[in-house]
C-alpha cells in the first residue's frame, strides 16, 4: 500500500477503507509518512469529504494512536 494510491484514491471521491486509514494514520505517526502527504491527503479529504463509516474509522484509528486513559471506573457521564 502506498500513501501516493490512497491520496489519488480520495482525490478522485472514491471511499477509503478501514485498513486504508489504519495505514495513512499509523504510517503517519511513525513517521513513516511525510507532511506534505499527509497534507495532500487533507487537502482531497477537504475537498471531497469523508463518508460517516470513514469518519468513525479515522476518529477510532486516531484515538487509539496515542495513549488512552480508562475511565470506566469514574461514575457519570464522561465526554461532551
Amino acid at each position: 500500500m502506498r500513501m501516493y494510491d490512497l491520496i489519488m484514491k480520495k482525490k478522485h471521491g472514491e471511499v477509503l477503507t478501514e485498513q486504508e486509514i489504519q495505514f495513512m494514520i499509523d504510517g503517519y505517526v511513525k513517521g513513516e509518512i511525510p507532511d506534505y502527504q499527509m497534507s495532500a491527503m487533507l487537502m482531497a479529504i477537504w475537498f471531497k469529504g469523508m463518508n460517516d463509516l470513514e469518519i468513525t474509522e479515522l476518529t477510532k484509528t486516531m484515538a487509539k494512536s496515542g495513549d488512552m486513559i480508562d475511565l470506566s471506573a469514574i461514575s457519570g457521564k464522561k465526554g461532551g
